[in-house]
């Protein structure tokens, strides 16, 4: 076998390498493997963080209590009440983000007053006290959650974006005909859908495909462009 022929077979050994690993069903599976790693370890950093501030919460709530009394008793149920109905939002959040639908505003009211009645009643012991360094140590954990809560549910739609283009991509690469036979590009598309928005049509992924004939996989992206173009006004 001659060096160009070597140089060929590994040519179209690399090609077929490269093909299967940017599939869009091989990236979608890889993402998804570390969206469930991602999604483990922020998981498992907000439940323990929670863990911690409920000791705090108890005393704040037990404070002038006798140990083992009922009322005593009772000051540990606040904080997991709290924080079952945080987490009840974020797994709400989690299979949101994953198809990249929008909450309403009532979601994200709960979700930031339970984070923020868990910070008050695990700080106001400290703060009330005046120590810096007891307030520091119960500002940690909560505040930790809060950037948490908020990062999780950014990453999960980030991935979510990786998939579709992903996807894009190998539709671009394979070509998306129209009735001229020629390709549309990703602008061409934003100008038909920009013509055919009304201020009474809500732009969803769903809207833009009915309105530029767009993949699925594009319409996403459409939808975000074009609601960025309509907030900047």
């Amino acid at each position: 076998m001659t060096r160009a022929q070597r140089l060929a077979r590994d040519a179209a050994e690399a090609a077929e390498i490269r093909a299967y690993q940017t599939d869009p069903d091989v990236v979608a599976l890889r993402i998804e493997r570390v969206r469930r790693q991602v999604d483990w370890m922020c998981w498992s950093g907000i439940v323990l963080g929670l863990a911690f501030t409920m000791t705090n919460v108890q005393g704040f709530a037990s404070a002038g209590t006798q140990p083992l009394s009922l009322l005593w008793l009772a000051a540990w149920v606040l904080d997991p009440t709290v924080s079952l109905v945080l987490l009840a939002i974020l797994r709400a959040e989690q299979v949101t983000a994953r198809y990249q639908v929008r909450t309403g505003p009532w979601v994200r009211r709960a979700k930031w007053f339970t984070l923020a009645a868990t910070y008050v009643m695990n700080t106001w012991t400290s703060f009330t006290a005046g120590e810096p360094a007891a307030i520091v140590l119960h500002s940690v954990p909560p505040i930790v959650v809060f950037v948490a809560v908020e990062a999780i549910t950014d990453l999960r739609d980030k991935l979510t974006d990786a998939v579709l283009i992903a996807a894009e991509r190998q539709a671009v690469h394979e070509g998306e005909p129209v009735n001229s036979g020629r390709r549309v590009l990703f602008a061409e598309y934003l100008a038909i859908a920009r013509e055919s928005w009304t201020p009474d049509v809500e732009i969803t992924p769903a809207w833009v495909r009915r309105a530029t004939g767009c993949s699925r996989g594009l319409s996403p992206r459409l939808a975000r462009a074009l609601r960025a173009e309509v907030a900047d006004g």
